[in-house]
C-alpha cells in the first residue's frame, strides 16, 4: 500500500504545480490578447499593443450586443429598409439625406494610417467573432457583415451629427410649425475638488441620462494595452471610450445647450434657389432606396437629394424650401480625440486632446489625481455674425451670405471654468453659466448665440443645492446624492398647493391635501404622495405655474410660488381622482406604480422625471396593467475618488448585454432598485477574484 501510494506522488506533484503555473499565469501581464469577464459580464480587455486591443474590444461587443451593433451599423449605410423592410424607410431616407454612407468614406481616407489600422482592426474582430460564434447572431442581421472600418465612421456621424446635434424629430417639428425640439436627452456631472472632499481627494461623478435601448446603449468596459489603462463606458458600436478614468484623470460628459445646426429658408426660383441676388443651382444625388418586402422581394424607390450652400433639403412647401446645416461634418477626428483623452496622464495632456474640437457638441466634467477640476462648455460653435441663442433657434433667412456661417469658435473662446474657488463644478443640462456658486463665468462676456441666459430648470437647481450645502463631501456622500430622488418642485410649491387645497379645494382636494401633507416629498419606492403629486404636474401648465418667474439673478431659488391657487387646487382635485381611479388609494406607494421591468424583473422604482426637479432621473411609459415601465434615465453611473489607488463604483442600469437569453440582461437592476453601485474591479487581482470567464484571442 506504501509503495502503491508513493507511485501517485509524482502525478500529485505534477498537478499541484499545473495549478501553480496556471494560476500564475492568470496573475501576470498578457502575452497575448485575453479577455477577462467578471461576473456583471463586464470585458476587461488585455491585450499587447494598440490593434490588438480594438480587436479584442471589437470581439467583445459582438459577444455582447451582436445583433444591436449589426443593426446600428446596417441603418448607418442607408441601407436597412434593404435588410429588413419598411419600417426602416424613413432612417434610411434620412441618413441618405444627411450624406453619411458617403461622408464616413471620406472620413475613413483622412484619419491617421495607424489609427485607421486600429479601426479596421475593431471591424476584423467583429467579423471574426461573426464567424466563429454564427449560432447565437440572429440570420437576418447577418446580411450586414463583413464590418468594415468605415462603418465605425458612418454609425458614430449617424449617432453625434444626426440624433444629438439634430436629428428626424427636431427637423420635422421645424418644418411643421417653424420652431421645436427633438428629443430630450440629459445627463449629470459633478467634479469635487480636494477642498471639498472629506479624503483630500479630487471626485468625478459621471451620470448620462439616455433612453434603454437603441443607439443609446452604454456599454461598459476596462481597456489595457501598452499606454492605456482605462474603465468606462461607450454608446454600443463605438470604438473608443466616450466616457472614462484611468490611474491619473477622468472625465464625463452631459448633453448641453448648444446649437449645432440650423435651418435656412430658402426662395425657389427656376429649379435653384436665390442667394445674394443669384439664382443657384442645387447640387443633386440620386439614390436607388430598395425595400425589403414580405415575400423578400425588393421594391425600389428614387430618392433625389438636393443640396444648397447651407445644406440638404429636408422640405419644400409654397415655393420655399428648408436646408440644414450641421456642425462637424468636417471634423472627421472624434474617435481618436477620445482615445487621446483616455491616454493623457495629467490636465495637460488632457486639454492637447480637447483643443482639437473634434467633438461636436457635449459639456467636459473633468477631475484628476493632482487636485485639479474643470468644466467645459465643449461643442463646435458657429462663429456667427448677428442673433442670440433664441434667433438662432428658429428659421434663418438663407437668401443672404450674411446669415451663412462658415468657421467655429477655437477651444479658447468656449466657456471654461478650471478649480473654481468654490471647489465644485455641476451640470444637468442647465446653461454654463450655472456650473458653480459664485458665478465663476459671466453670459454678458460671449456671443449672445453661444449659448441661452437661462432657464436653470429644477433639476440642476437641487444639483447646485446639494454640493453648496455640503461643505465637506465624503465618497460615500458623493453616492448617497447622486441617488437623491427629492422633488425640488415639491420644495418649492408645495407650501402654496396645500393651503389652497384647503381653502379652495373640494372633498377630494382636501383628502389630497392631507396625503401630500404627509408625505416626505421624495419619490423612493415607499413614497406616499408622490404618485399624486406627479398626476397633479402632469396637468399643469409649467409654464404659466409660478406668481414669480425664473431670474437669472435669483437662479436658485426662482421660479417661485402659485400664480393661481384657486386653479391649481381644482387641477388637483382632478389629479386625485384619476389616482384613485387607477390605484383604489390616493396615498398609493411610488413603487407600486412606477416599476423596473426587464425579462425575468420586476421590480419598485425609485427616481422619477428630471422636471419634478429630482436628480436621480427615470422617465416611464404606460403599461397594460396601470403601471408604468421605466425606459430611460440613470444608465450608465459612475463615481470616482482619484485616490491611490483610484476608488471607484459603477452601474449599467439595464445590465451590460442585449443577446438574447443573456444573464446580464437587467441583472443590475436589483442594484438599482436598492440605490446601489458595483465596486469596480481594475486590478487584475480584483479582476481575477470575481472572474466569470476568460477568452485568449
Amino acid at each position: 500500500m506504501k509503495r502503491k501510494s508513493l507511485q501517485f506522488l509524482p502525478f500529485i506533484f505534477g498537478l499541484i504545480v499545473t495549478l501553480l503555473v496556471s494560476n500564475l499565469s492568470l496573475s501576470l501581464p498578457p502575452t497575448s490578447n485575453e479577455i477577462l469577464w467578471d461576473t456583471y459580464g463586464v470585458p476587461h480587455i488585455y491585450s499587447k499593443d494598440t490593434s490588438s486591443l480594438f480587436y479584442s474590444f471589437g470581439w467583445a461587443q459582438m459577444q455582447s450586443h451582436g445583433n444591436l451593433i449589426l443593426r446600428l451599423y446596417g441603418q448607418a449605410r442607408g441601407r436597412a429598409a434593404e435588410y429588413w423592410g419598411e419600417k426602416y424607410t424613413e432612417s434610411d431616407r434620412w441618413v441618405l439625406t444627411m450624406g453619411v454612407p458617403d461622408r464616413a468614406r471620406s472620413w475613413y481616407d483622412a484619419q491617421n494610417s495607424n489609427f485607421r489600422k486600429d479601426l479596421d482592426a475593431f471591424a476584423a474582430g467583429i467579423n471574426a467573432y461573426a464567424r466563429e460564434h454564427g449560432d447565437l447572431i440572429d440570420d437576418e442581421v447577418e446580411v450586414v457583415l463583413p464590418i468594415k472600418g468605415e462603418d465605425l465612421l458612418a454609425h458614430e456621424q449617424r449617432i453625434l451629427n444626426f440624433q444629438f446635434v439634430v436629428n428626424e424629430s427636431s427637423a420635422e417639428s421645424l418644418t411643421k410649425n417653424l420652431a421645436g425640439e427633438g428629443k430630450t436627452l440629459g445627463s449629470n456631472a459633478w467634479a469635487i475638488a480636494p477642498s471639498r472632499s472629506t479624503s483630500g481627494n479630487a471626485m468625478l461623478l459621471a451620470n448620462p441620462h439616455l433612453p434603454w435601448s437603441d443607439f443609446f446603449l452604454w456599454y461598459e468596459a476596462h481597456l489595457n494595452a501598452p499606454g492605456m489603462n482605462a474603465y468606462g463606458a461607450t454608446l454600443v458600436g463605438i470604438p473608443v471610450l466616450a466616457i472614462a478614468f484611468n490611474d491619473n484623470l477622468g472625465w464625463t460628459h452631459t448633453v448641453n445647450t448648444h446649437d449645432g445646426w440650423d435651418a435656412y429658408k430658402l426662395t425657389l426660383v427656376d429649379g435653384g434657389y436665390r442667394f445674394d441676388g443669384k439664382v443657384e443651382p442645387f447640387q443633386t444625388q440620386e439614390f436607388d432606396l430598395k425595400v425589403k418586402q414580405n415575400d423578400s422581394s425588393l421594391r425600389s424607390e428614387k430618392l433625389l437629394v438636393r443640396r444648397s450652400i447651407h445644406g440638404p433639403i429636408v422640405t419644400e412647401k409654397d415655393g420655399k424650401a428648408l436646408a440644414l446645416r450641421v456642425v462637424g461634418l468636417d471634423r472627421p477626428g472624434v474617435l481618436e480625440q477620445w482615445w487621446d483623452m483616455a491616454r493623457a496622464t495629467n490636465f495637460a495632456e488632457f486639454e492637447t486632446a480637447l483643443k482639437r474640437v473634434q467633438l461636436p457638441m457635449f459639456t467636459v466634467m473633468y477631475a484628476d489625481r493632482f487636485g485639479h477640476i474643470m468644466h467645459l462648455f465643449n461643442g463646435q460653435v458657429p462663429v456667427r455674425s448677428q442673433g442670440d441663442f433664441k434667433y438662432w433657434s428658429g428659421v434663418i433667412p438663407g437668401d443672404t451670405s450674411a446669415t451663412l456661417w462658415t468657421k467655429m469658435h477655437p477651444y479658447q473662446d468656449l466657456p471654461r471654468v478650471v478649480d473654481p474657488a468654490s471647489g465644485w463644478l455641476q451640470n444637468a443640462n442647465d446653461p454654463p453659466w450655472t456650473t458653480t456658486f459664485p458665478v465663476a463665468i459671466a453670459a454678458n462676456n460671449y456671443p449672445p448665440y453661444m449659448a441661452p441666459r437661462g432657464p436653470m430648470y429644477f433639476r440642476a437647481q437641487r444639483s447646485a443645492k446639494m454640493l453648496d450645502e455640503d461643505k465637506q463631501i465624503s465618497f460615500e456622500e458623493m453616492i448617497e446624492y447622486k441617488h437623491s430622488t427629492r422633488m425640488e418642485l415639491a420644495d418649492r410649491i408645495l407650501d402654496d398647493l396645500i393651503p389652497a387645497a384647503r381653502k379652495y379645494g373640494d372633498k377630494l382636494a382636501r383628502q389630497a391635501a392631507d396625503v401630500l401633507a404627509a408625505w416626505d416629498r421624495f419619490a423612493d419606492a415607499e413614497s406616499r404622495g408622490a404618485v399624486l403629486f406627479s398626476f397633479w404636474f402632469e396637468d399643469t401648465d409649467f409654464n404659466s405655474m409660478f406668481s414669480i418667474p425664473w431670474n437669472e439673478n435669483s437662479p436658485r431659488t426662482t421660479p417661485d410660488g402659485l400664480a393661481d391657487p384657486q386653479s391649481a387646487a381644482k387641477l388637483l382635485s382632478t389629479a386625485a381622482a384619476k389616482v384613485m381611479a387607477a390605484y383604489g388609494k390616493l396615498d398609493v406607494a411610488w413603487g407600486d406604480v412606477y416599476r423596473l421591468r426587464s425579462h425575468r424583473v420586476d421590480l419598485p422604482a425609485n427616481g422619477g422625471a428630471g422636471g419634478l426637479g429630482i436628480f436621480r432621473v427615470l422617465n416611464f411609459t404606460s403599461e397594460p396593467d396601470g403601471r408604468f415601465k421605466s425606459i430611460d434615465g440613470d444608465s450608465f453611473v459612475a463615481a470616482i475618488e482619484f485616490s491611490q489607488p483610484v476608488r471607484a463604483m459603477a452601474l449599467t442600469s439595464y445590465g451590460n448585454s442585449t443577446q438574447p437569453n443573456s444573464v446580464h440582461s437587467g441583472d443590475q437592476l436589483p442594484l438599482f432598485a436598492r440605490k446601489k453601485l458595483r465596486p469596480v474591479w481594475r486590478s487584475r487581482r480584483e479582476i481575477l477574484d470575481h472572474l466569470a470567464s476568460r477568452q485568449v484571442l
